[in-house]
C-alpha cells in the first residue's frame, strides 16, 4: 500500500467515525429511518474503495490515472450527498416513511455506481484512443526527423535550400497515419534514404530532382488523409 493509498484509507476512517459518533452521541429517534440512514452512510463510505480501485489502482500510467479524477469526482459528490441525506433520515426517523428512505438511498447508490462505470468506459476509451494516435504518428515522426536531418549533411547552400523546403513540407503535414496512407509512407520513406544517399555522395544535381518526386508524393499523400476525414 502507497502513502496515497494510506492517506485515502486514512480520511475515510475519520469520515467514519465521525458519521458514527453523531449517530451515537446525537439522541436521534431509532426507527426505521435511522437505521436506514445509518446503513447507507456506511455503504456510502465503503463505496469509496472500489471507487479508489477503479479510478487509480487499475491505470497503467500517469495519464490514465489523471483520466481517472472523473470516477473520483463522482465518487466525492456520491458520499457527500449520501452523508447529508443519512444524517436528515436519522434526524427525521420518528415521521420518515421508511419506504421513501429505501427508495431515496438506493436511487442514489444506482445513480453512483452506473456514473462511475459509464466514466470509467469512457477513461478506457480515451487511453485507447490516445494509444492509437500515439502509434499513428510514429511513421510521419519519423520521416519528418530523417528530412531535417538531411539540411545539416549538405554543404551546398543551393542544394540545402531544397532539401529545407522539403523538411518544412514535411513538418507542416498531418502527422497520422492510416491504413490508407501507410504505403505512400514507406515509399516516401524509401525516397528519402535515396536522397539521403545523394547527399552524402554529394551529387547535388540529383537533390532538387528527388526532392520533387518526394514532394508531389507527400502531397498526394496528404490529399488522401483531408478526404479520408
Amino acid at each position: 500500500m502507497n502513502k496515497k493509498d494510506q492517506r485515502g484509507y486514512i480520511v475515510l476512517g475519520i469520515i467514519f467515525v465521525v458519521f458514527t459518533v453523531v449517530a451515537v452521541a446525537v439522541p436521534f429517534s431509532k426507527k426505521a429511518g435511522f437505521w436506514l440512514g445509518y446503513v447507507f452512510g456506511i455503504i456510502a463510505i465503503a463505496f469509496q474503495l472500489y471507487i479508489f480501485k477503479i479510478s487509480f489502482a487499475q491505470g497503467e500510467d500517469v495519464k490514465s490515472k489523471f483520466y481517472g479524477f472523473p470516477i473520483a469526482r463522482i465518487g466525492v459528490i456520491y458520499l457527500g450527498a449520501q452523508m447529508l441525506f443519512s444524517i436528515l433520515e436519522m434526524a427525521t426517523a420518528k415521521f420518515l416513511l421508511p419506504w421513501v428512505a429505501v427508495l431515496v438511498n438506493i436511487v442514489m447508490l444506482a445513480f453512483a455506481l452506473v456514473g462511475c462505470i459509464a466514466a470509467d468506459i469512457m477513461r478506457d476509451e480515451i487511453v485507447r484512443q490516445d494509444v492509437k494516435l500515439e502509434k499513428d504518428v510514429t511513421n510521419m515522426r519519423r520521416l519528418q526527423s530523417l528530412s531535417a536531418s538531411l539540411v545539416g549533411l549538405c554543404q551546398n547552400e543551393n542544394a540545402k535550400k531544397t532539401l529545407q523546403d522539403i523538411a518544412d513540407e514535411f513538418k507542416y503535414s498531418d502527422p497520422v497515419s492510416s491504413e490508407q496512407t501507410k504505403e505512400m509512407e514507406e515509399d516516401m520513406k524509401m525516397q528519402l534514404e535515396e536522397l539521403q544517399s545523394a547527399v552524402l555522395e554529394g551529387d547535388v544535381s540529383n537533390v532538387p530532382i528527388l526532392c520533387a518526386k518526394l514532394k508531389n508524393r507527400l502531397i498526394e499523400r496528404n490529399h488522401l488523409c483531408a478526404t479520408s476525414k
